[in-house]
């Protein structure tokens, strides 16, 4: 199976997600809000050659990630970092390596009705389920 583009999930459910926010160093309070906002994501197959976006749309924040797979780009993590990352895509599977003071990698697996994430940092990992909508 491979990717659907332009299709939006929103967030069901998590599993550690608070904790890893905590190890990543995020504050409280930004630690509360980003757990319990309720999110809606999509991955955008732009008409120009070769790019995506990737959109997390929230009541917490906004954030578009413009890439092209195997490319390095800058990207602001939640804890205020600013990282190199490289977004590749293998199968139905986006996979997300941000460098840093703590590197991570987040694997976002596709399904026409599912987005399933996991995201790991050292011995660490976090769980997060959208549903197609």
């Amino acid at each position: 199976m491979s990717i659907p583009f332009n299709k939006k999930y929103k967030h069901e459910k998590s599993e550690n997600f608070d904790e890893f926010l905590k190890e990543l160093g995020v504050n409280f309070m930004i630690r509360k809000v980003a757990s319990t906002a309720s999110s809606t994501v999509e991955l955008v197959k732009e008409a120009e050659d070769n790019f995506y976006s990737f959109n997390t749309i929230s009541s917490f924040r906004t954030q578009s990630v413009r890439f092209q797979p195997g490319v390095e780009f800058i990207e602001s993590r939640m804890d205020g970092e600013k990282v190199p990352c490289v977004i590749t895509f293998d199968g139905n599977k986006m996979i997300q390596e941000q460098k840093g003071s703590k590197p991570i990698t987040m694997i976002r697996t596709f399904t026409d009705d599912e987005l399933f994430l996991t995201i790991k940092m050292g011995d660490l990992e976090a769980k997060r389920w959208f549903k197609a909508c």
